[in-house]
């Protein structure tokens, strides 16, 4: 047998950890730096502690759900799909269970046990972890990786980038795998916060914070453009708006866009204003605020938009005058929301931008510059919608990089 060859991966996150377990084995001996006390610290709070860990939808399904990197996660997905996810933790006694939406959680709501299932994994194939040891910088000699430590210096024949994103920095998320990725020689794109609220310039519904509607239509324009659309949930916030749609739409927002929202479900913006409409000319002697309220529209939310409209409260639609019936028409149709900025970091679920993909081989997760190295999870240039879509990334990108390891150093 050849000796052992010795794999670093700095990174005890989710795609970290499952690498490691994957990639030991005979004649393979894997180290882990996590600069944390503990690994796992973003995984702990993912799902508010519950842990969606991925979705129950068929995984071709899942391309449209990273924008425009779909295409490059294809052969990660296909190698280890959410069915091979679900299965890993049920062999370990760990159920998954999905929820409405297609979210699978952990039968046990813990995210807590889905980190104990994997560092006991890691512990039976032998997986050295060494936590509270950040990784200070990292090069290469002709055939050695250099991984500097506080402590000391590992050398490794092969080296695994998995440190996220820039996301929930408390967690230990903070750009440091971009740094030694650029030192390696391996190109890196502008980096931002994704799946972010949005704050908003002269915000009217800050004390409507907590209402919520379901499947609105969404879409954004700049300079008088539409750049993005969606279709989700969205939740009013104190200082503008969050909930799933908005999460998942804000990869396409900048500040200083538009963000115009139609307000009754799975309609869009002519259906609307034909709603609204209507409503009015049956209405009668009945109040404005009923008839819209009759639109499955929350009271509080109807009020503000009379009093923005310049309608009385008490107002009968046969009374309103055209052009108040417009001006409420277009608020539920294309109601404009101007993007002072995106949550920051410490608001962010994930990281838009990191390793260009360019130079990474999507059938193995190397790099297609620096002969050794891989890099896997959050800290490449994907990020997917919410509901599963980025823990799946993550556990595959680390289960085809680990294949792909194992392959090239299996014993003869």
């Amino acid at each position: 047998m050849n000796d052992a060859i010795t794999i670093a991966i700095i990174g005890g996150g989710p795609a970290g950890l499952f690498c490691a377990l994957q990639a030991a084995g005979e004649g393979r001996s894997v180290i882990l730096f996590e600069k944390k006390p503990a690994p796992g610290r973003k995984l702990l709070v993912a799902g508010s502690g519950q842990c969606n860990i991925t979705n129950d939808a068929e995984i071709a399904g899942f391309l449209p759900h990273y924008g425009d990197h779909g295409a490059f996660l294809r052969p990660a997905l296909m190698n280890f799909t959410n069915r091979d996810l679900i299965a890993f933790f049920a062999d370990r006694r760990l159920a998954m269970r999905a929820e409405s939406g297609g979210k699978v959680f952990p039968e046990t709501r813990k995210s807590a046990d889905v980190l104990a299932v994997l560092l006991a994994a890691c512990a039976a194939r032998g997986v050295e972890i060494r936590c509270g040891e950040a990784v200070r910088n990292v090069s290469r000699d002709p055939d050695r990786f250099l991984v500097r430590t506080e402590k000391a210096t590992a050398r490794a024949e092969l080296l695994v980038i998995a440190t996220g994103g820039a996301s929930y920095p408390a967690t230990g998320s903070t750009g440091d795998g971009y740094a030694f990725a650029r030192a390696l020689g391996q190109p890196v794109t502008e980096v931002a916060p994704a799946l972010a609220p949005v704050y908003v310039e002269d915000y009217p519904f800050a004390d409507l914070a907590g209402i919520s509607f379901q499947n609105l239509a969404l879409a954004v324009y700049r300079d008088g453009k539409r750049v993005g659309r969606h279709a989700g949930d969205l939740l009013f916030t104190h200082t503008g708006l969050s909930g799933p749609g908005i999460l998942d739409l804000s990869r396409s927002i900048l500040p200083g866009d538009v963000l115009r929202v139609t307000f009754l479900p799975e309609a869009n913006v002519e259906a609307v204003r034909t709603q609204v409409a209507d409503a009015v000319a049956t209405g009668g002697a009945r109040q404005i605020k009923t008839a819209l309220c009759d639109l499955a529209l929350p009271e509080r939310f109807v009020r503000r938009l009379l009093d923005l409209a310049g309608v009385p409260p008490g107002e009968t639609c046969a009374r309103l005058p055209k052009k108040a019936r417009n001006a409420l028409a277009a608020s539920l149709a294309e109601f404009p929301f101007r993007v002072e900025r995106l949550g920051g970091f410490d608001e962010a679920m994930v990281t838009r931008g990191g390793v260009a993909l360019e130079g990474i081989d999507k059938k193995t997760m190397a790099s297609r510059i620096v002969p050794g190295l891989y890099c896997i999870g959050e800290v490449l240039d994907i990020d997917g919608d919410t509901g599963g879509y980025n823990l799946q990334a993550a556990f595959s990108t680390a289960a085809l990089a680990a294949r792909h390891i194992a392959g090239l150093h299996a014993p003869r």
